[in-house]
């Protein structure tokens, strides 16, 4: 039974202005400043990127709580429930803890409203607080944190870690980031701290050379995916991926992870260069053993989970252009031998032309396009009817008002040998997922 007091506290959080006009950290600073500066206290990760923020964080989530340590998360959306942001050890902080945070920061950003000429802190900024408020004082070893969106202006880039990562760089909220890689790789970078160590994935060229020169600026040991370590994938066996890592300190042979997508495998690998360039700063060993048994035990609910095996059905939040790339090469992998349902559904402000194209050139596929609620009226889904109109000549797709009724035909419709993804925005997915797991 939810509370009244956690639902005016979400109400309270969902009611803040999303973005002011002039991205700036300071407010941010005066904000924490105002609540004790508690981000000092915070020890730990920082994770950027376009893509793979989320399984890298999972990633050092288990890697780091092997040690035998207690772990803090901060991610962004959430699945299920709001409290999965703010994390320990995997298990999202309580809906009175919830309450008592909004407690502690609502004076403040009262306070904020009445001095700060552009009005007091975002909707972002006070969840942000709220989670180095709750890191700072509750019993936790490491952190490992999110970045919301971009780098240099995010609110969370008022932190200093121990080490810093970046895992992909593509092109998504271009409105916000810029429309060029180098562009949107500067924004990224901009996590980069002064003698912090730096791990990056396998970037574009010129996302890699603002890494490098950012990277030299502010004297920090940048390590890259592909040149300072590497993987070599293996034959999959089952539900998962094998790859072997090396770089001129570790070799791992024979590591798996439940989470499909050879760019699963990329996230794995950057999260354990951060964990063992963590480890180094730390100077407690590596135990081969318990990282093996960490990448293995890896959850990150949404990204190619099954919801159900016979007929295997599946979601994937892809959610941008770069997102829907890989999960082609998955189905091209995977799943080219047999017949793929796909139940797509996207928010308007997304790439979604390149989205469709890129999932139409798939032989084997059966695009089914919809809707679902949305997060909000500013941010509603695409019309099925517009999705289709971007499909390439001669290519046909079905529309649905609703998602259960492209469900429900494609569940008819399947064999026992057939496939069924629902993919598309997070929150899509989020919906999705909450139906099948009632219905369980």
């Amino acid at each position: 039974m939810v509370s009244t007091a956690y639902e005016a506290a979400l109400a309270f959080i969902h009611g803040r202005t999303k973005f002011k006009k002039i991205p700036t950290l300071t407010r941010m600073r005066r904000f924490l400043a105002e609540l004790g500066d508690p981000q000092l206290q915070v020890h730990g990760i920082h994770v950027a990127g376009t893509n793979g923020k989320g399984s890298t964080v999972a990633d050092l989530r288990e890697l780091l709580m092997a040690d035998g340590l207690t772990v803090g998360t901060f991610t962004s959306p959430f699945i299920v429930r709001f409290n999965e942001r703010i994390s320990v050890d995997g298990q999202p902080i309580s809906d009175d803890e919830l309450v008592e945070l909004v407690a502690v920061v609502r004076p403040v950003v009262a306070k904020l409203d009445k001095l700060l000429p552009e009005g007091g802190p975002t909707e972002f900024e006070i969840i942000t607080a709220m989670m180095f408020y709750y890191f700072a004082y509750a019993d936790i070893d490491v952190a490992v944190i999110e970045v919301g969106l971009g780098g240099l202006f995010d609110s969370t880039n008022v932190w200093t870690p121990q080490v810093s990562v970046i895992t992909t760089i593509g092109y998504d909220h271009m409105q916000l980031l810029g429309n060029t890689l180098t562009a949107i790789a500067t924004q990224k970078a901009g996590i980069i701290k002064p003698g912090v160590p730096v791990v990056v994935g396998d970037l574009p060229d010129e996302a890699q050379a603002v890494m490098v020169k950012t990277a030299a600026d502010q004297h920090a040991e940048l390590r890259t995916l592909g040149r300072d370590f590497a993987t070599r994938l293996l034959a999959p066996q089952g539900w998962q991926e094998r790859f072997n890592y090396d770089d001129e300190r570790h070799h791992f042979k024979d590591l798996t992870t439940p989470l499909l997508g050879d760019y699963q495998v990329a996230n794995a690998a950057v999260a354990l260069a951060a964990y063992l360039d963590w480890h180094q700063q730390t100077q407690v060993p590596v135990q081969n053993r318990d990282v093996k048994q960490a990448l293995a035990n890896v959850q990150w609910p949404g990204r190619f989970e099954r919801l159900n095996a016979e007929p295997l059905i599946m979601i994937d939040g892809a959610h941008n252009e770069p997102a829907v790339t890989e999960l082609a090469k998955t189905i091209q992998e995977r799943f080219n031998q047999q017949t793929v349902f796909i139940i797509f559904a996207v928010l308007a402000d997304k790439q979604h032309g390149q989205m469709i194209k890129t999932l139409a050139q798939l032989p084997n596929v059966r695009l089914l396009l919809t809707q679902f609620t949305g997060p909000n009226t500013k941010r509603p889904a695409t019309d099925p009817q517009q999705l289709e109109t971007e499909l390439p000549r001669g290519r046909q797709a079905e529309q649905f008002g609703s998602w259960q009724e492209a469900l429900l035909q494609a569940t008819n419709e399947m064999s026992s040998e057939d496939v069924l993804l629902l993919t598309g925005s997070l929150y899509f997915i989020s919906e999705v997922r909450a139906y099948f797991k009632a219905e369980k």
